[in-house]
């Protein structure tokens, strides 16, 4: 697919599909729901990898699957291949957003900690590089004069999204977990509410559910408990070979060649082996 170039498109597309987040039926507050029919994909950071996502739209084949549903995160912020290269994975963004146009009822995003980092202009390096100023120089790039607009409509965006989603049949899916010592005095009212500014911040709910990492089976008990969940799917963490499983917590990688997604049968309950068992790499999908 083409990358948008024209300023003009990029805005009709990003502000449309923020529109439809918001206004999304399946939402309420901050969390998603899905019922005991269908099926949802499950994904882990995509980074910006094109490749990954176009073979996810033809796994889900949304076109003829009207029962298929699919949940996208982290998809800013691209690894560079070669020193000095642009991050453009503004082009993902805008091909996954005007997927939403195409199917609102089909495709969903999770807050995380890129997107939101990126929102609220919170510095993060990566092998001594500004991933925000790159991905703001891949703006400058493809919308010359008009990038502030086109980075403005993309924060609104970022500020609108839900923080987590759940199935009827107990599985909770997050970009990640609070870290291990914020767990027991963890706000669970936050996916009852829309997100304020404060609850985004450092130090409020909605930015500790992003960060968290290095969870023992303990923390994931710990925190299943606290949304009444069996299972626990998220990202955020690397995984070179596209999935570890902790506990009953299981985490996908999505952003590279070694990627996975997740497959939720919906009327199913699961157990974790039979959840890891469902994972399909990206290089199977033709």
């Amino acid at each position: 697919m083409k990358p948008i170039t024209d300023a003009a498109r990029a805005l009709d597309v990003i502000r449309e599909a923020t529109e439809l987040v918001r206004d999304d039926p399946n939402r309420r507050g901050s969390l998603l729901t899905f019922g005991n029919a269908g099926q949802v994909v499950m994904t882990g950071d995509l980074h910006g990898n094109l490749a990954n996502l176009a073979k996810l739209q033809r796994f889900c084949a949304l076109e003829r699957s009207p029962g298929r549903y699919v949940i996208l995160h982290e998809l800013i912020h691209a690894e560079p291949t070669r020193p000095q290269e642009p991050d453009l994975s503004i082009d993902l963004l805008l091909t996954a957003l005007d997927w939403k146009r195409s199917f609102p009822d089909n495709v969903f995003f999770l807050q995380s900690n890129h997107e939101l980092s990126q929102a609220l202009g919170f510095e993060i390096t990566k092998g001594g590089r500004s991933v925000l100023h790159d991905f703001e120089r891949g703006l400058e790039l493809r919308f010359g004069r008009d990038a502030g607009r086109v980075l403005e409509a993309v924060n609104d965006y970022i500020l609108a999204l839900p923080l987590a989603a759940r199935t009827a049949s107990g599985v909770f899916m997050a970009h990640s977990l609070p870290d291990p010592l914020r767990i027991d005095a963890f706000d669970t009212g936050i996916f009852d509410r829309l997100p304020t500014a404060a609850d985004l911040e450092p130090g409020g709910p909605g930015h500790a559910l992003v960060w968290g990492r290095f969870h023992t089976p303990r923390d994931v008990d710990a925190f299943a408990r606290l949304v009444s969940a069996e299972h626990l799917i998220v990202g955020h963490t690397p995984q070179e070979m596209g999935h570890t499983v902790i506990g009953r917590l299981i985490i996908l990688a999505s952003d590279h060649n070694h990627g996975v997604f997740l497959p939720i049968d919906l009327a199913k309950r699961y157990t974790t082996e039979q959840l890891e068992a469902a994972i399909r790499k990206f290089v199977s999908v033709e």
